[in-house]
């Protein structure tokens, strides 16, 4: 699933390990996310429109 992770991450001048801690994974996670790798539990990806202040559809794009 493809999605702008980096980007917010960057804007924020947040790393891997910063979001990770944010909304409760690990680094590795969120690294897997950002790469297609992993897709996030509903849960997860909330929490991460969450964080950003989003709806999950502005970060995640299921094409």
């Amino acid at each position: 699933m493809n999605n702008d992770l980096p980007e917010r991450r960057d804007e924020r001048g947040m790393s891997q390990a910063d979001l990770a801690a944010a909304v409760g994974v690990s680094r590795q996670t969120i690294n897997a996310i950002e790469r297609d790798r992993y897709d996030p539990s509903l849960e997860l990806a909330f929490d991460l429109a969450a964080e950003f202040d989003c709806r999950i559809e502005e970060i995640f794009d299921p094409n």
